[in-house]
């Protein structure tokens, strides 16, 4: 997959304040005093965990990636921590109960997908300086004993400073409370700083917002630990301009795995954000620069409805995940999807066939055959949960059969309506298209 890297430097580039370039792209939140100053005076190696509940990330983890792709591009040298030992306990942070404990075999695989992931957004060159490195904390965990490390690591942080720390005292004051097992995430994360500070000379971690509690425990730990210097800063918790959460669509997850959310999905999730969102959404998750933002901002505000930084938005990132091809495959079936029905854009059988990142349903040959009402081929096929659901929606003008729009609740589909002999394109809304192919 052709994905566009960064440029890779040796040195720290003294022209790129990589603090003051992520503050303009509302990157940075909490920052440790003498953070900024690090990163200006030597090339700093610095880490973000991934937590490997999946075999793969999705868009949420794209924050921290592009992180890393900004330290490594200043000059810097990124770890990526994949928490093979970490992920087996769970982290409490913005948690209101227990996660279910993941077994070995399925750490295994989740840690082998989201490392191939990241591949294709770091530079591993080991003949570079500041080559990427993926690193899991199941490594070093794997060989210390309990007593060994409440000796080694217990020891130098209290309880009363744990406690003090807003994941653990929200869970502590809650219904459900807070396991031993979850209470000790916090001081084996901060373990996992000392260990790369000691072993890899990490000077810096990153993460979210909801982090920062576990982070600053690692520097805490390092100083009582080593006597080291030790930096962090976290980034906003992203969140949507309406309140509702980053990420999420009607069906789920939006993932960085095309088997999970199709290029053409991935893309129609960037290209639908508001306009709010999508301002706030291309500093953010693109690497165009200021002038170009500025420059695409003040032309998108001249004529909204061109909707100029949403596309330009699902361009780079579609590009970014899935490379040149898939996105234009993602544009090229969005054009055809959502033209007005005539001559030019008619959809192939080829295009039928290939369609990706709809739902699509089976239906009896048979039926259609016979002719079936609108509301129940809606309802039958799940487009609809129910038939009142979707009496309404066609009465309301919310329904097109093959790019045709129908209110009429009284109509029958039959085999007139069949594309090629074989499939129904059916559109609910204005964004959801469903595929019946009857047989």
């Amino acid at each position: 997959m052709a994905i566009e890297k960064c440029t890779f430097v040796k040195k720290v580039d003294n022209t790129m304040n990589i603090i003051e370039e992520l503050r303009w792209r509302g990157m940075i939140q909490d920052i440790m005093p003498g953070t900024e100053e690090q990163l200006k005076k030597e090339v700093t190696t610095g880490y973000i965990g991934f937590d490997p509940t999946a075999t793969s990330l999705h868009i949420g983890s794209l924050v921290p990636i592009l992180l890393l792709m900004h330290l490594q591009k200043a000059g810097h040298k990124p770890l990526a921590l994949i928490g093979g030992a970490t992920g087996m306990i769970g982290d409490p942070s913005g948690k209101s109960e227990e996660r279910n404990l993941l077994d070995e075999d399925t750490l295994e695989k989740n840690v082998a997908g989201i490392k191939a992931q990241l591949e294709r957004f770091l530079n591993f060159d080991t003949t570079l300086p500041n080559a990427a490195e993926i690193v899991n904390n199941y490594t070093w965990f794997k060989t210390i004993s309990f007593i060994d490390f409440l000796r080694d690591a217990g020891k130098h942080i209290t309880v009363n400073y744990m406690m003090a720390k807003d994941s653990v005292k929200k869970r502590f004051e809650g219904e459900v409370g807070i396991s031993y097992t979850e209470f000790a995430y916090q001081l084996m994360q901060g373990y996992d700083y000392y260990w790369l500070n000691a072993n890899k000379d990490c000077k810096l971690q990153m993460g979210g917002s909801d982090q920062w509690g576990n982070i600053t425990t690692g520097t805490e730990l390092v100083r009582r630990k080593s006597g080291n210097e030790a930096f962090a800063f976290t980034c906003p918790l992203i969140k949507k301009a309406d309140g509702t959460k980053f990420g999420k669509t009607e069906s789920g997850n939006v993932w960085l795995d095309e088997e999970r959310t199709t290029p053409y999905q991935f893309y129609q999730f960037w290209l639908n954000a508001s306009d709010a969102d999508a301002v706030n959404w291309i500093k953010i998750f693109t690497f165009l620069s200021k002038e170009e933002v500025d420059t695409l901002s003040s032309r998108h505000q001249q004529n909204p409805a061109d909707r100029l930084i949403q596309k330009k938005l699902a361009e780079e990132v579609t590009v970014l995940v899935h490379g040149r091809d898939k996105y234009e495959q993602a544009v090229a079936t969005t054009q055809k999807l959502f033209a007005k029905k005539d001559n030019d854009s008619e959809l192939t059988l080829e295009d039928l066939n290939n369609i990706e990142g709809i739902v699509k349903a089976d239906y009896e040959a048979a039926k259609i055959t016979e002719g079936v009402n609108i509301v129940t081929l809606l309802a039958e096929t799940g487009v609809f949960a129910s038939k009142g659901e979707a009496r309404k929606m066609v009465q309301g003008g919310g329904v097109s059969i093959n790019r045709q729009k129908n209110d009429d609740i009284l109509t029958t589909i039959n085999n007139s309506h069949l594309l090629y002999d074989k499939y129904i394109l059916v559109q609910k809304g204005k964004r959801n298209y469903y595929l019946i192919q009857v047989q």
